[in-house]
């Protein structure tokens, strides 16, 4: 038997300012059916998770709230926890980086690259991005604000400790020459070399004194060390890496096989990251990985464009696996990938449901059926048999290519393609046909043999990406052979009887189901808007004070345009003039009460500054005002000679 090999894998550390959004649980889902691949092949994983929890952004948040920065951390951590244990996340270590050994190495490192000359002290004037944590230049911003989130950065000038990044260029340079492998995919490294490497390094600030919500740097406590000299190092501080000297674990797994990591931080990590490490004598990890982004139709997930998802919500409509199998599938290997809840009922029911789901279902039932379930191969071969045996095992060789290369969506595609050729073999085989003739059952036992054995094939092939449904398939075809070695050979189910035949994943009706989260979505919105007016105690027998009042931007508008939206019994898009000369486009849930061509050349209120959101999938910028009759919503109506545009007080 060959040595076990080890295969260390990590996400990047998420950072515990807010509850992770679809995209971010992306990554975790994404590491963990690479880790499950690895052990199922008999490697020895270790696979690290964990939180990111101090800096300027974190210490903001908790002021504003009255509690202490741990305090936020410590809800928001165990918030990120729960998603991931939730989404069945199989990693081996969960740090955060106030965990206390993780704080006292950290010191230790930034003390040992100090001692050794890499580290100096200095002043940084320049632009600083709160929300990314980064320093930029005049000539790095873009039309003023941050180049990578486009946010508004604030002029920053403090003393600070800075790494000798340009000692270590060239050597770096060098390093990814050499290993073609080290930035992945290809377009990635090009883009570090080209745009960071090439045009020269400048010295990085790894520490600050302008917050205190950090690890203070122990011969000058003013300082707290910055976050990537902090949150990086969680890669060896996890594994017990010490410069004072390591762990026997540390030495087993180090360097890491793979950093998996958003395109966005590609630069911190393959970059700073091994120049960190070359500082500090250590091996540089084989890989990383920058995965791309996934975006909520065509924009990048964020909570001011009101277009946020979030992993527990899809998971409650169609199931941990359901949501595991959409964002595996659907995230091409280098480009973003795309959701919206359309798309996620579309591939839920073509593949799941109609594919997957129907094979196992009506084998299992035929088998049933037919034979009171017992599985037995008569040997009653025929040509059509042959295609479906080479398909299985040719998959299983191109599947393991293919997760080597972490080209997931591409492996689903593989094993998603074995089901439709079962079901093929199906159609081909018509078992309900050689049923009717008692001459035909070894025929039709072998039949039965075939897809129960494919289905086997298919079940193993998909348990790293869906575990809880990989076991319902073993259990319905009554299997214990579940290992990858017994892929090697068609033939290996044993003779027995199957278990009862049971719907893995229900057809979603997507008129009812999007009616459903269309509900949930407007209620999530109303409860958020009341939640930010009554954030300060109002004064007894007030809701708000004057002041929050002035917040609210009501306008006159005339209705020029409407129309009901499609498949939605209760919605309106009206495009309006509300005296901008550019037509703003309201959805609202009148359909019920109003037809369009009764509402065109009417004048309503609208709510102009409300944050945009989108229903059924279309873009809403604001809100019309209505009452709330016993028999229906009632619009409200303004006199035709106040004209759009004109502010309502």
């Amino acid at each position: 038997m060959s040595e076990q090999q080890k295969f260390y894998l990590t996400t990047a550390i998420a950072y515990t300012s807010r509850k992770p959004h679809i995209g971010n649980s992306y990554e975790i889902v994404l590491t963990d059916a690479i880790a499950r691949f690895k052990r199922m092949i008999g490697d020895d994983v270790f696979f690290l998770t964990g939180t990111d929890e101090h800096g300027q952004k974190i210490q903001e948040i908790a002021n504003e709230m009255g509690i202490t920065p741990k305090a936020y951390v410590d809800q928001v951590a165990g918030e990120i926890r729960r998603i991931w244990d939730l989404m069945d996340c199989s990693y081996d270590k969960f740090i955060r980086t106030t965990d206390d050994y993780h704080e006292a190495v950290v010191k230790k490192i930034f003390q040992k690259l100090y001692d050794q000359g890499d580290i100096y002290k200095s002043e940084y004037e320049g632009w600083y991005c709160t929300p990314c944590e980064s320093f930029w230049t005049e000539t790095q911003l873009a039309d003023g604000c941050c180049p990578d989130c486009g946010r508004p950065v604030k002029k920053t000038k403090e003393e600070a400790y800075f790494f000798k990044m340009s000692k270590y260029q060239d050597r770096l340079m060098q390093y990814i020459e050499e290993h073609p492998e080290f930035i992945q995919p290809e377009s990635r490294k090009r883009e570090m070399v080209n745009n960071f490497l090439k045009p020269g390094l400048q010295d990085l600030c790894v520490s600050r004194t302008s917050f205190s919500w950090g690890i203070p740097v122990d011969f000058d406590p003013k300082h707290v060390i910055y976050v990537w000299l902090d949150a990086l190092t969680n890669y060896i501080t996890a594994l017990g890496y010490d410069p004072d000297g390591s762990s026997e674990l540390f030495e087993k797994y180090w360097p890491a096989d793979v950093h998996i990591i958003g395109k966005d931080i590609l630069r911190f990590h393959t970059i700073y990251w091994p120049i960190m490490l070359m500082a500090l004598g250590l091996p540089l990890p084989k890989q990383v990985f920058g995965h791309p982004w996934l975006l909520s139709g065509t924009d990048k997930m964020s909570k001011s464009k009101g277009n946020v998802m979030y992993a527990d919500d899809l998971a409650r409509h169609f199931g941990v696996d359901g949501v595991r199998y959409y964002l595996l599938k659907e995230m091409p290997y280098a480009q973003d990938g795309t959701i919206t809840y359309e798309n996620i009922i579309a591939r839920y029911n073509s593949d799941l449901a109609n594919t997957l789901g129907n094979l196992v279902n009506r084998t299992v039932a035929m088998s049933n059926k037919y034979f009171d379930g017992a599985v037995k191969n008569a040997g009653v071969a025929d040509a059509l048999d042959d295609d479906l045996k080479s398909t299985c095992l040719s998959s299983v060789k191109e599947y393991t290519s293919l997760m080597n290369q972490f080209k997931v969506a591409d492996a689903l595609e593989v094993i998603i393609n074995v089901a439709r050729r079962s079901n093929k073999y199906i159609d081909e085989t018509a078992p309900w046909t050689l049923a009717k003739d008692e001459a035909n059952y070894p025929r039709l036992q072998t039949v039965l043999y075939n897809l129960l054995e494919s289905i086997r094939f298919i079940a193993v092939m998909v348990s790293p990406f869906l575990p809880q449904t990989a076991e319902k398939i073993f259990a319905q075809i009554n299997t214990d052979i579940t290992c990858y070695p017994s892929l090697n050979e068609f033939g290996k189910l044993k003779e027995g009887k199957v278990g009862t035949a049971a719907p893995l994943f229900a057809r979603i009706d997507e008129v009812k189901k999007l009616e459903e989260l269309e509900k949930e979505i407007e209620a999530s919105q109303k409860a958020a808007a009341q939640k930010e007016e009554t954030k300060e105690e109002a004064p007894e027998g007030l809701i708000i004070n004057i002041d929050d009042f002035a917040k609210v931007e009501l306008k006159a508008a005339k209705i020029i345009e409407c129309e009901p939206v499609k498949k939605s019994d209760k919605l309106l898009c009206l495009q309006l003039d509300d005296g901008s000369g550019t037509p703003r486009q309201v959805v609202s849930g009148i359909a019920a009460w109003y037809q369009p061509a009764d509402l065109i050349g009417k004048k309503v209120i609208i709510v102009a500054n409300l944050k945009p959101v989108k229903l059924r999938g279309v873009m809403s910028n604001g809100m019309i005002l209505a009452a709330d009759c016993d028999d229906a919503a009632r619009v409200l109506f303004v006199d035709d000679h106040i004209p759009a545009g004109a502010k309502i007080r």
